[in-house]
C-alpha cells in the first residue's frame, strides 16, 4: 500500500514536467537547441570595499548576509625569502606554529579547546613569498573568536612540546622524499632553473630542522608578523562599520617592528643550462619535465601576457582540448596525463614546462611529440576553433573570481600584495577577446625557445635511453644524445647517495 502511494506521488509530481498535446512549451527538444542570454557581469570596484585603519592597515570588506558566517583573512609580507642562512624552513615553521603552539596566556591544549568550543576555524601559514592567517566563525561568536584570533597573532606561545612534535613529523616526511618520483623531479627541476641557493628552491635538511628552536620562531615572529606587513580581507555577515571598529580595537597598541623587509624578494642569479639531465630510479615509468625559464611580470598591461595565456592553454594547459593531451594521451596512449604551464610571476621569472609520465620505452617518443607541438605552435597559426574555445574558457570562467564575497575581498588584497592595478580586471576579458591567432603564434615564437630546453628525466635510464621498440624515437635524438647524470640524494642531508 505504501509503495503504491509512493509511486502515485512520484507520478503526480513529475506529470506537469511533460508537454501536453496542443499546448506550447518552452522546453528545448534537445540540449543543442538551448539558447542563453548574453552574460552581463559587472566587475566589482575595489574602491567600494577598501578601507584603511588608523595604523595604516588596508582592509577590504565584502558584506554577504545570506548565511551567518564571517571570514577574515590576513595576508602577511613574509616567507622563506626571509630565512636566515643555516635555518632554511624557519619562516614556514613559524607560520605553522603560530596557530599550533598556544599563546602566552593559554597552553596549546587550552587554546585548541577554546577554538573548538566556539566551532571556529583558525589557521596560519607561510610560503615562499607570502604568509597569512585565516578565521572562519559564525556571526554569533565573532567577538570571542576575534579575541582568540588576535591573541594568537600577537602573543604566540610556540609551545616547546608541540614544536618538537612538528619537527619530528617534518623529519618523517623528509625521510620519504625519495619515495615519490614527483618530489624528486620537483626539487631537481627548481635547482636546474633557479639554483640551490635561491629562496624559491631552497630545501630544508635534517640539520636545518633540528636547529630550529622556540626562541628562533619567537624572534622571527616579532620581526615580521606585525601590522606594517599586513593587509586584511573580510567577508560575510558583518557590516564594514562594525568590523572596522573591532579591528581598530584589536590592533590598538600593537607596534610595528623595526626590522625592514626587502621588497620585492631577490631575483635568482643562477644561469640555467640546457641539456638532458637524468636521475636513476628503478620505476616502470619515466617522469619527465622539460622546459625553460618563463616570464617575470613587469607590466600588467603587457598584451603578450594575455596572448601567452591563450597560447599555453591551446598547447597543453587546457586539459582535454589541448594539443599535448590529444596527441600524447588520446591519440598515442603514451601517458595518462600530460600538459604544459607557462609561468608569469610577479616576483621572479616563472617557468615554461611540459610534464608527463610514460612507460620507460615510450618516454622519448612522448618527448618527440611534445617538441613537435612546441614547434608547430611557433610556426603555424592556431585554428579559429582552438582560439575561440580557449578564449571563451577564460572569459566564461572570469566571473568566478568574484562570485563570492570572500573572493572579492581576497582578490583585491592580492592585487595590492603583488602590485597589480585593480583596473586590470576591468579590461581582462576584452584583452583576452582581442587575442588573435597571429598573436598566439608571435608569442610562441618569441617565448618558446627549443634551444634553451632543459630535459629532466627520473626513471630507469637503461630502459628509457633506447626508446621505442618500433624505432619511433630514442633519447639519442635530444641534445646530441648526451645526458648529464644527477645523483639521487640522501633525503635528510641532500648529499649525493652512493
Amino acid at each position: 500500500m505504501k509503495t503504491t502511494q509512493a509511486i502515485a506521488l512520484i507520478t503526480l509530481t513529475c506529470w506537469p514536467l511533460s508537454p501536453v498535446e496542443g499546448q506550447e512549451t518552452s522546453i528545448a527538444a534537445h540540449p543543442s537547441d538551448l539558447v542563453y542570454g548574453e552574460l552581463d557581469f559587472q566587475v566589482p570596484q575595489a574602491s567600494d570595499y577598501r578601507h584603511v585603519l588608523s595604523n595604516g592597515v588596508v582592509v577590504y570588506v565584502a558584506e554577504d548576509h545570506a548565511l551567518p558566517l564571517v571570514n577574515l583573512g590576513i595576508t602577511v609580507r613574509v616567507g622563506s625569502f626571509l630565512d636566515p642562512d643555516g635555518k632554511t624552513g624557519l619562516a614556514s615553521m613559524t607560520g605553522r606554529m603560530i596557530r599550533r603552539g598556544g599563546t602566552l596566556e593559554r597552553s596549546a591544549e587550552e587554546f585548541d579547546e577554546e577554538v573548538d568550543f566556539l566551532a571556529a576555524d583558525m589557521g596560519t601559514f607561510s610560503g615562499t613569498d607570502s604568509g597569512g592567517a585565516n578565521l572562519n566563525c559564525i556571526r554569533q561568536v565573532l567577538d570571542e573568536s576575534l579575541a582568540l584570533f588576535f591573541e594568537m597573532l600577537r602573543t604566540p606561545g610556540f609551545d616547546a612540546e608541540r614544536l618538537q612534535v612538528e619537527k619530528e613529523g617534518l623529519i618523517e616526511r623528509m625521510k620519504q622524499r625519495n619515495d615519490n618520483p614527483a618530489g624528486i623531479s620537483a626539487r631537481e627541476w627548481d635547482w636546474l632553473l633557479y639554483g640551490r641557493e635561491h629562496y624559491s628552491s631552497r630545501v630544508s635538511t635534517l640539520a636545518d630542522v633540528e636547529g630550529l628552536g622556540a626562541s628562533d620562531l619567537a624572534r622571527f615572529h616579532a620581526s615580521y608578523w606585525h601590522p606594517a606587513n599586513m593587509s586584511i580581507a573580510v567577508s560575510g555577515a558583518v557590516s564594514a562599520e562594525e568590523i572596522l571598529a573591532k579591528l581598530e580595537q584589536h590592533f590598538a597598541g600593537w607596534p610595528a617592528s623595526q626590522t625592514s623587509v626587502s621588497w620585492p624578494p631577490p631575483l635568482p642569479t643562477h644561469q640555467p643550462r640546457s641539456g638532458v639531465y637524468r636521475i636513476e630510479k628503478d620505476i616502470p615509468q619515466g617522469r619527465v619535465v622539460l622546459g625553460h625559464m618563463g616570464l617575470q611580470r613587469t607590466d600588467w598591461e603587457d598584451p603578450d601576457a594575455f596572448a601567452l595565456q591563450v597560447m599555453n592553454d591551446i598547447l597543453g594547459g587546457g586539459g582535454f582540448t589541448s594539443r599535448l593531451v590529444k596527441r600524447i594521451r588520446s591519440d598515442e596512449g603514451l601517458a595518462y596525463s600530460a600538459g604544459s604551464g607557462f609561468g608569469i610571476d610577479p616576483f621572479l621569472p616563472g617557468a615554461f614546462s611540459v610534464q608527463y609520465q610514460s612507460k620507460s620505452p615510450t618516454v622519448a617518443f612522448a618527448a618527440k611529440i611534445a617538441l613537435e607541438e612546441i614547434e608547430r605552435i611557433r610556426q603555424k597559426p592556431v585554428s579559429e576553433e582552438e582560439l575561440e574555445i580557449s578564449k571563451n574558457s577564460f572569459i566564461d570562467a572570469f566571473p568566478r573570481s568574484f562570485e563570492a564575497a570572500s573572493s572579492i575581498a581576497a582578490t583585491f588584497v592580492q592585487d595590492d600584495y603583488v602590485g597589480r592595478p585593480h583596473g586590470y580586471w576591468d579590461t581582462y576579458r576584452e584583452r583576452i577577446r582581442d587575442v588573435t591567432a597571429e598573436d598566439v603564434q608571435a608569442v610562441a615564437a618569441r617565448y618558446l625557445k627549443p634551444e634553451d630546453l632543459i630535459f629532466l628525466v627520473v626513471g630507469k635510464w637503461s630502459d628509457i635511453a633506447p626508446g621505442d621498440p618500433d624505432g619511433r624515437a630514442s633519447m639519442a635524438e635530444f641534445h646530441g644524445g648526451e645526458s648529464t647524470p644527477l645523483p639521487l640524494r640522501d633525503p635528510l642531508t641532500l648529499a649525493p647517495m652512493k
